[in-house]
């Protein structure tokens, strides 16, 4: 009989737990092969709500500094911008590696719940505004609430079969870009509404009070929705483990523990230390460096933009930089649902980074050139070059995505995208006041002989991109092994 035992070779059936969540996703993956449009549709519109607040202030960031008299000059109003952009980003480096850890415990859509909820708050009270300092705290506030960035990353990958993950992130990563760019948007269109639209806000009504107070009651509206909508969320994460104990463990020695689909050397390469694992760290620390020079391009754009032509600007208004970056937009969204997924099949998600960020140095040394346009060749060179420039953020961003999420198991996802937000935010806190300050610093040197004026501005960016090139080389970057 123990022969009989032992050339048993019947296959390992999965075990799935009657009333596990992450069982019960997994059956529904099983049964439906399809792709989960309902579920991606959900994420698509949660991610948004969080990307909106990110870059909404950046068209009129530049009128509500000198608003609220905290720059003596004109020049220094870049240096004061930095500081509000940074704010959010200090936040949530303060506390993304507690919400990914939490996700992982609890749940991802708890952890959803309570960023949107921040949003709704925070948010509005930004656009209320009274004081530079008032300004400063409510945006790192709502940094510090702001925890679903990792969580929708995992949950993406999650929530559908695996040959549907590349769309599933590329979905978060598009829904971000897209409210990078709807953001601006809006705050450009809806900003100052007394000034621009007399005839339906008067300047004794609370918008002409607060002029920067409707496009984050807009966004704070579109929270309200999301929230709504997270009451069809699945969880995903499976709650048959045994419990964690404490943070430090996550972090230093995350184990998964046993899951319906894992094998015995899955887990055991599991159990490693995120930290120890190179596949993951690479791949954060490349996405760092791409944040880093993507916040500080937006932060720049914005700036010179509505800065005047003597000064090598473009003298656009706050509308004008909204309707740039809105056209982009939908196109951006065509690119990242159908030719995306084709270019990370065939490229995969190393060389598709190598070839974004290649097209994108001769693209940013072309910026500063553009001041000698004007009319309708103006507008065009403008929208073709942002378009180009969000195209390259979201193939590198996405790229990045898959190869963290790939490096590790489904418990360790979590504190993954933590670790991940939490090194991100710190590089995309810098971007911004170092980009104001050398903004600021280059307005002031438009006679000089070597880079004058935003010459010098656009080859930092380049050189930030191309540090972010050579990393994404051999043996620095690799492709995570497939059984993770």
């Amino acid at each position: 009989m123990d022969d009989d035992a032992k050339s048993d070779t019947r296959p390992l059936v999965k075990v799935y737990h009657e009333n596990c969540p992450g069982c019960k996703q997994e059956q529904k993956n099983e049964v439906h092969r399809g792709v989960p449009y309902r579920d991606f549709i959900f994420i698509w519109i949660v991610s948004l709500c969080s990307a909106l607040p990110i870059s909404s202030l950046f068209p009129f960031l530049y009128f509500m500094i000198r608003d609220l008299h905290i720059a003596k000059t004109d020049e220094d109003i870049g240096f004061y911008a930095g500081f509000i952009g940074s704010s959010f980003m200090i936040g949530r480096a303060l506390t993304s590696i507690f919400w990914g850890v939490v996700a992982d415990r609890r749940g991802r859509k708890p952890v959803i719940v309570i960023s949107i909820f921040s949003v709704m708050v925070f948010n509005t009270l930004f656009g209320l505004s009274t004081s530079y300092w008032m300004a400063i705290i409510s945006r790192a506030l709502l940094g510090c609430l702001s925890g679903l960035l990792g969580p929708i990353k995992a949950y993406a990958s999650e929530v559908c079969r695996k040959e549907y993950q590349a769309l599933g992130l590329s979905l978060v990563s598009t829904s971000r870009a897209i409210g990078l760019i709807i953001g601006p948007a809006i705050g450009g269109y809806l900003a100052q509404p007394a000034e621009k639209y007399p005839n339906v806000f008067s300047k004794d009504s609370l918008f002409g009070r607060f002029p920067y107070f409707l496009p984050c009651l807009c966004i704070s509206l579109v929270a309200a929705v999301a929230l709504v909508t997270c009451l069809w969320l699945p969880e995903t994460l499976h709650m048959h483990h045994e419990k964690i104990d404490d943070l430090e463990g996550s972090l230093i020695g995350y184990e998964a523990k046993e899951t319906s689909d894992e094998t015995e050397e899955t887990m055991l390469e599991a159990k490693q230390s995120l930290i120890r694992n190179w596949h993951l760290i690479s791949a954060i620390t490349v996405y760092c460096v791409f944040a880093l020079q993507d916040m500080a391009y937006s932060e720049i754009f914005s700036l010179w933009a509505v800065s005047s032509k003597i000064s090598g600007g473009l003298s656009f208004s706050s509308k004008d930089v909204g309707e740039v970056l809105a056209i982009s937009g939908f196109s951006l969204l065509m690119y990242q649902l159908f030719l995306y997924p084709l270019l990370e099949k065939y490229l995969g998600p190393i060389p598709s980074t190598r070839v974004a960020a290649i097209l994108s140095i001769p693209l940013l040394t072309s910026y500063p050139f553009m001041s000698k346009l004007s009319g309708f060749l103006l507008l065009l060179v403008v929208n073709c070059a942002s378009f180009l420039k969000n195209i390259s953020s979201v193939t590198i961003i996405t790229g990045c995505n898959i190869l963290q999420n790939n490096a590790v198991s489904q418990h360790q996802r979590g504190a993954a995208n933590g670790i991940s937000v939490t090194a991100m935010s710190i590089f995309k806190a810098v971007a911004p006041a170092g980009g104001g300050a050398l903004f600021s610093w280059s307005q002031k040197r438009q006679q000089a002989f070597f880079l004058p004026g935003d010459h010098m501005v656009f080859f930092a960016l380049n050189v930030v991109t191309a540090i972010g090139l050579m990393l994404t080389m051999k043996p620095f970057l690799t492709q995570p092994s497939s059984k993770n």
